[in-house]
């Protein structure tokens, strides 16, 4: 078992050695990724879980919420009627709240490993910006290179703003470019300067270079640190 549908509580048979058994099944492949050492998107899928797992342990019309809803307009109303029945069946209730109870400590667990993991890359890596600062930095370049190596991996990277709820989110999306090498004849800056000669529309590219001590894998670990370094670091700059 490689996920965990976000309706996996509510799915099927609602039994606590069946759930037990896809939970434990899920976990115990995340365990294996980790072991591997890739974060992504495994740590952000185990706390999306647990969250909603608090959502569900503290409202009940969550878990009706929850259920599956495939029915047909005519039967809505005699099917939502059955929904509320089943969210007042104290037997079913119960059983839930033990599948809930077994689960949050599990996944408490694993999510700790994976920060533990993030914490572990986040600390051998650093970000630097390669020349000056531009004006504008919302989009630009990310050289990624690993364990002093060579090789340098290119990506170009775009910043989006979004507003909800009165709160501003940043997200980093990022396009593979392509591979190139540094040396000592072949510095950080040429590879910028054949960025910007290569892809005109940027002119003066905004362009970081990440460095990472140890060597982790790439999309699935040192790419989503990265990017959560350089939205710390454009955050900094647009503020």
């Amino acid at each position: 078992m490689t996920d965990l549908k976000h309706d996996w509580l509510t799915e099927g048979m609602i039994d606590y050695e069946y759930k037990k058994y896809i939970l434990l099944a899920y976990l115990k492949n995340i365990r294996e990724k980790f072991d591997l050492a890739e974060l992504y998107p495994f740590l952000s899928d185990l706390i999306l879980h647990y969250k909603n797992l608090i959502k569900v342990k503290e409202n009940k019309e969550v878990i009706y919420e929850s259920f599956p809803k495939s029915i047909s307009k005519a039967d809505f109303q005699k099917l939502q009627f059955t929904y509320k029945r089943m969210i007042k069946d104290d037997e079913l209730m119960d059983e839930l709240e033990s599948i809930i109870a077994f689960a949050l400590p599990k996944l408490e667990e694993a999510i700790g490993l994976g920060k533990e993991l993030f914490d572990l890359v986040e600390e051998n890596m650093e970000m630097e910006m390669i020349g000056l600062t531009p004006i504008y930095s919302k989009e630009g370049y990310v050289l990624v290179n690993q364990d002093a190596s060579r090789d340098v991996e290119v990506y170009r990277y775009q910043m989006s703003v979004l507003e909800h709820s009165n709160e501003t989110f940043r997200a980093i999306s990022t396009t593979y470019v392509g591979n190139d090498f540094q040396d000592f004849s072949r510095s950080y800056e040429q590879i910028k300067l054949d960025l910007a000669k290569r892809f005109w529309e940027l002119p003066n590219p905004a362009t970081f270079l990440v460095i990472s001590k140890m060597k982790f894998p790439l999309p699935q670990t040192v790419l989503p640190v990265a990017k959560r370094l350089l939205v710390r670091k454009l955050t900094e700059i647009n503020s």
